[in-house]
C-alpha cells in the first residue's frame, strides 16, 4: 500500500477522464514539472495503483443494452473450476467472490432478453453451479467510480512539495 497525496488523486482524475493524456500535458493541467508526473505515474504503476489505460465501452452502442447480475451458489470445492468455466463465456463481464448464500456475483450483458435467457442457462449448466438468482439492471445512475474515494482519502494530504514547502514555512 502507497501513501497518496492531492497531486496524484488530481493526476489520477485527470488519467480517469482523459486515459490518453500525454505526460506535457498533464503537467501543464496540474501546474507541475513533466518529471514529476513523470515519477508520479510510474510510482502509481509500479505499486499496482493503476493497472492500465482502459477505453470507457458503453455496451448499449454495442448492441448489448441488456445487464444482469447474477448470484451463483457453487458446490463446495469446484468454486475455482466454476470460475473458470465461467471466463470462457463472453458475455460475462466481470466475476466477484463474496459472502452469504451466493458464492459468486456475476455481472453479464446481452443484446435481449431472449439472448439473457440463454446466457442464464449456460451460467447454470456449468458443473459446480447449484443455484442462481438474477437481478437486471435497468440503469446505471452511478457507473463505477473511484475518484470520490480517492479525494475523500486525500483531504487531509498535501499538495507535492509545494505542501510540505508551506508547513515548514
Amino acid at each position: 500500500m502507497i501513501s497518496i497525496d492531492k497531486l496524484d488523486a488530481a493526476l489520477l482524475e485527470q488519467l480517469t477522464a482523459d486515459p490518453r493524456a500525454q505526460i506535457m500535458d498533464l503537467a501543464t493541467r496540474l501546474g507541475v514539472a513533466r518529471n514529476t508526473i513523470a515519477s508520479r505515474m510510474r510510482r502509481l504503476e509500479e505499486s499496482g495503483v493503476v493497472t492500465g489505460y482502459r477505453p470507457e465501452v458503453d455496451l448499449s452502442a454495442l448492441g448489448l443494452p441488456v445487464q444482469a447480475f447474477v448470484g451463483a451458489e457453487t458446490v463446495q470445492g469446484r468454486l475455482q473450476a466454476v470460475v473458470e468455466d465461467l471466463r470462457r463465456i463472453p458475455e460475462v463481464l466481470e466475476v466477484h467472490t463474496t459472502t452469504g448464500r451466493e458464492d459468486l456475483l456475476i455481472r453479464i450483458a446481452a443484446p435481449s432478453h431472449e439472448e439473457l435467457l440463454h446466457v442464464l442457462e449456460g451460467i447454470l449448466g456449468v458443473d459446480g453451479v447449484a443455484h442462481t438468482s438474477t437481478t437486471l439492471a435497468l440503469t446505471t445512475p452511478i457507473k463505477f467510480r473511484t475518484q470520490p474515494l480517492i479525494d475523500h482519502l486525500t483531504r487531509e494530504a498535501g499538495h507535492g512539495r509545494s505542501a510540505a514547502a508551506q508547513r515548514e514555512e
